[in-house]
């Protein structure tokens, strides 16, 4: 994997965990100087320093600090692998790197264990993914699965409940009763669930909104729904 555009801290985190950094490439070495300091001081692997010579440029402002690092691939723990307990969150076709990025954060926030996805119809790891998600990429575990339907039977049958955001669900999720471990399951913009990811759900819930508008970016609805479930099983 290699990591681009997501910003020092998104390449810190990963070094910090002991990612493999094959080659951390910078213009202006002076520049990264605090933050070469920084990886060398926590005795973080090997890095090698390749400095370049610019020719002058007219508009000096616009130079900037660029870094790369090519790292190992970030680890996809199966079903089996997780945790049961806690909150799991499952997406079901989210494909825009920014929404997934920003759940990817939410999901560091409120101590999600996992987020369960499909290995297609979901972004890849690119810069601008890691970038929206702000270090979360490396801290919220990220299983990919062929079949989103089978994988939510399979949390289901170790003890999962499942309950799918559907905003024409009866039901309230702030008054509904919820208990870990809890997947949250939760669909694309526009589309909503799929008919295979909704009849596998335990339950639906609405998030129910006071205002004129009645629906939420997904991932704003994402952080919605973590603070009331977060709430519910404390």
């Amino acid at each position: 994997m290699t990591s681009s555009g997501g910003g020092e801290g998104s390449l810190q985190t990963r070094l910090r965990q002991g990612d493999s950094a094959g080659e951390l490439q910078v213009d202006q070495a002076a520049e990264a100087a605090a933050f070469l300091g920084l990886v060398i001081g926590e005795n973080i692997g090997e890095i090698m320093v390749e400095k370049r010579i610019h020719e002058p440029l007219e508009d000096r402002a616009a130079i900037g600090l660029r870094l790369l690092a090519e790292a190992d691939p970030l680890p996809s723990p199966s079903i089996e692998d997780l945790a049961t307990s806690g909150i799991v969150l499952v997406l079901d076709q989210i494909t825009d790197p920014h929404n997934f990025g920003a759940i990817l954060r939410t999901a560091a926030a409120f101590a999600v264990a996992a987020i369960v996805t499909t290995a297609r119809h979901s972004p890849e790891a690119t810069g601008v993914l890691a970038k929206s998600a702000s270090g979360a990429l490396e801290l919220v575990p990220i299983a990919s699965v062929q079949n989103l339907a089978r994988a939510i039977a399979a949390l289901k049958e170790r003890g999962f409940l499942v309950v799918g955001l559907d905003g024409a669900a009866p039901d309230d999720l702030a008054a509904s009763e919820l208990s870990a471990p809890l997947a949250l399951v939760l669909g694309a913009e526009g589309k909503g669930l799929r008919q295979g990811t909704r009849a596998q759900c335990d339950r639906l819930a609405r998030l129910d909104l006071p205002g004129a508008i009645k629906t939420l970016n997904v991932s704003n609805a994402a952080a919605l729904a973590l603070y009331i479930a977060r709430r519910a099983i404390a």
